[in-house]
């Protein structure tokens, strides 16, 4: 059964760090894929649970980066190429994981594009919502099985899909999801994908819960990473996440702090038995009500199981991929 949507009693808080998180879990013989793993909170989701002694899967669009980024850490990472909006990419890293072991004990889909010019992959699908969405959810129905391997067998699995605050932005038009007969506007297509991302949490956990498979939405907070590559400092001054002397918002989280939450809803006890819900700042999230600050909180959208089905369907109709019964 989907968890409510209540915050715990977590010890951890905004300012924890995903190391901290991590701190006293023993994930030795775990297998973990992270997808984009080599950049921003990726990098220091990876040092922390490879730390933890589990084996890390890194999916990298660019994988001589990674191995750069990587290879000064310690522990087990092995780095294999990922391409989110290339479904072929996705086909092949799936095999090769498979190759590499029988269970997964966690995903998490972390790679990620924000707020960029109109792109279309090779189907014609815009960018943000092809790779932000539609990318994890091939992948995680080619590595379904190695889920459901884990979660029968091995005392469950968890799937974490970093979704945002973007979310509050807006919905998702399921009638045009890849802005044809509307015009592309960057932010509304980031809050449909973001939005999507939360909502594909949702059936996820919906239909693994059997398998013991659980699933969790994921807002890290404000981060200065790669990510806002597309947006020019004009633009992240007029939304006040740098001052005009250039100094970053101190409200803004560090890497290690914007990696905890991805950390805490992939390895902490605290969730057992818990899934289907959208945690921020080491816990689970707090509807939004008209007094939330923007920058927290859960719209309702995101929670409608019956919007989250439709967007399933829409989703393996876009893809070509059902997930294997």
């Amino acid at each position: 059964m989907i968890s409510p949507q209540t915050p715990i009693d977590s010890p951890f808080n905004y300012r924890s760090t995903a190391m901290e998180v991590a701190e006293g879990i023993d994930l030795t013989g775990k297998t973990i894929v992270v997808t984009g793993g080599y950049s921003g909170i990726g990098t220091e989701t990876v040092r922390a649970l490879a730390s933890r002694g589990g084996h890390v899967i890194v999916g990298a669009r660019r994988p001589d980066r990674a191995r750069e980024v990587l290879d000064e850490m310690d522990g087990t990472i092995t780095i294999l190429p990922l391409d989110l909006s290339d479904p072929a990419s996705i086909d092949n890293f799936a095999d090769d994981v498979a190759k590499l072991t029988g269970s997964l004990d966690i995903l998490i889909n972390n790679a990620a594009i924000m707020a960029n010019p109109l792109t279309r992959d090779a189907r014609g699908y815009e960018s943000q919502f092809a790779t932000n969405h539609l990318g994890h959810f091939q992948l995680t129905a080619r590595l379904w099985p190695l889920l459901v391997a884990a979660g029968e067998t091995g005392g469950g699995a968890r799937v974490v899909v970093l979704s945002s605050v973007g979310h509050r932005l807006n919905g998702l038009d399921l009638d045009d999801l890849n802005f044809v007969t509307r015009e592309y506007d960057k932010w509304p297509a980031y809050g449909q994908a973001k939005s999507a991302n939360a909502l594909f949490a949702l059936q996820l956990d919906t239909l693994g819960e059997a398998h013991g498979v659980r699933a969790f939405a994921v807002h890290p907070g404000g981060i200065v990473t790669e990510l806002q590559r597309h947006l020019t400092m004009a633009e992240q001054v007029a939304m006040g996440w740098f001052d005009d002397q250039g100094n970053v918002n101190e409200v803004f989280k560090t890497v290690e702090q914007g990696a905890s939450t991805s950390v805490w809803c992939a390895v902490s006890p605290m969730l057992d038995r818990m899934g289907g819900v959208y945690c921020e700042n080491c816990n689970v999230g707090a509807p939004a009500t008209e007094d939330t600050p923007r920058g927290s909180g859960v719209s309702p959208h995101i929670r409608d199981k019956a919007l989250a089905r439709s967007l399933w369907q829409k989703s393996e109709e876009m893809t070509g991929i059902r997930f294997p019964a």
